[in-house]
C-alpha cells in the first residue's frame, strides 16, 4: 500500500513571491561575496562556527545558568527572560557591528563615509546598558506588582 501524499503548505502567492525574492537576493549577495575571496569567506565561516560551538556556547550557557540560579528557584522562568532578551539583543548588535566596535576598519570606514568610526564602542556600550537597565526596571516593577 502506498503512503498518503504529504501536502506541503505553500501559503499565499504573496508569501511565495516574497520568499522567491528573498532567495534571489541571498543568492545575489552570495555570488558577490564569494566572487573576490571565496577561500577567505569559507575559512571565516568555518572559524566562526568553531568559535561559536567551542567557546561562545559554553560561555553563555554558564552565564545563563548563573543568572537563573542567582534569581532563585521561585522566579527562574520569569527572571531569566529579563537577562536573556537584553543579552541576545546586545550580542546581535555586537555580531553585526563588530568590525566597527572593535576598531578594525576605522580608517576604511572614515574614507568611505567621511564619518568618524570611534563612536561605535561607546554607543554599543550605552545601548547595552539601556537594554539591561530597562530590563531590570521591568523586572523590578513586575516583582513589586506580584508582591502587592
Amino acid at each position: 500500500m502506498l503512503p498518503p501524499l504529504v501536502r506541503v503548505p505553500l501559503g499565499s502567492p504573496l508569501r511565495l513571491l516574497l520568499l522567491a525574492c528573498s532567495f534571489a537576493l541571498a543568492a545575489y549577495a552570495g555570488v558577490r561575496l564569494l566572487a573576490d575571496d571565496w577561500l577567505g569567506v569559507a575559512l571565516w565561516f568555518v572559524g566562526v562556527a568553531l568559535l561559536h560551538d567551542l567557546v561562545l556556547l559554553p560561555l553563555y550557557t554558564v552565564a545563563d545558568r548563573a543568572a537563573v540560579r542567582g534569581l532563585g528557584a521561585v522566579r527562574r522562568r520569569v527572571g531569566a527572560l529579563y537577562v536573556r532578551v537584553p543579552a541576545a539583543f546586545s550580542g546581535l548588535l555586537l555580531l553585526v557591528w563588530f568590525p566597527l566596535i572593535g576598531g578594525r576598519v576605522e580608517q576604511r570606514y572614515r574614507l568611505g563615509t567621511g564619518l568618524p568610526a570611534d563612536v561605535f564602542l561607546a554607543r554599543w556600550l550605552l545601548i547595552t546598558a539601556v537594554l539591561f537597565g530597562g530590563s531590570a526596571l521591568l523586572l523590578a516593577l513586575r516583582l513589586r506588582r506580584a508582591a502587592a
